[in-house]
């Protein structure tokens, strides 16, 4: 039996293709079980000032909105906006990926992560949040790679 407070599936994005994959499973993820969606991007104000896979690159103030206005276009290109056949919370909060996550992990039933985002090197396997949320999160982990069909 499912427990009632862990019906939803998280997935992280940040605007890399890798992450827009990991929304799309999540998605068919969250439609398979009959859950909610929750969407979360996380910008942390010491970044560079900018998500460059949202084309975000404003001061701090600013940049909160900005992410916001590009996560609800990202969803609506996605077909995920408002109306459809799922049910989609968007957040955008200002603190570390991986924490966030991490935090959103204590009452989901999956985080769905890509292997990849913008940082790091490229040779890397994994990317640093989702390494991190992999050895940290409270509930199952889905990793993404970016070759998903």
């Amino acid at each position: 039996m499912q427990d009632p407070d862990r019906q939803r599936i998280v997935v992280g994005i940040d605007g890399s293709e890798g992450s827009l994959v990991a929304l799309r499973v999540a998605a068919t993820e969250a439609r398979l079980r009959g859950v909610p969606l929750e969407v979360l991007c996380a910008w942390h104000p010491g970044m560079s000032g900018s998500l460059p896979g949202f084309g975000v690159g404003t001061p701090v103030a600013d940049a909160l909105d900005e992410l916001s206005t590009a996560l609800t276009a990202t969803l609506e290109a996605e077909g995920l906006g408002a109306g459809g056949d799922l049910t989609v919370t968007a957040t955008v909060v200002a603190a570390h990926a991986a924490e966030s996550l991490i935090d959103a992990s204590e009452n989901a039933a999956l985080v769905v992560v890509g292997s990849r985002g913008h940082g790091g090197f490229a040779g890397m396997i994994l990317g640093s949040v989702s390494q991190h949320v992999t050895t940290h999160a409270r509930c199952p982990v889905m990793i993404v790679p970016l070759s998903t069909p």
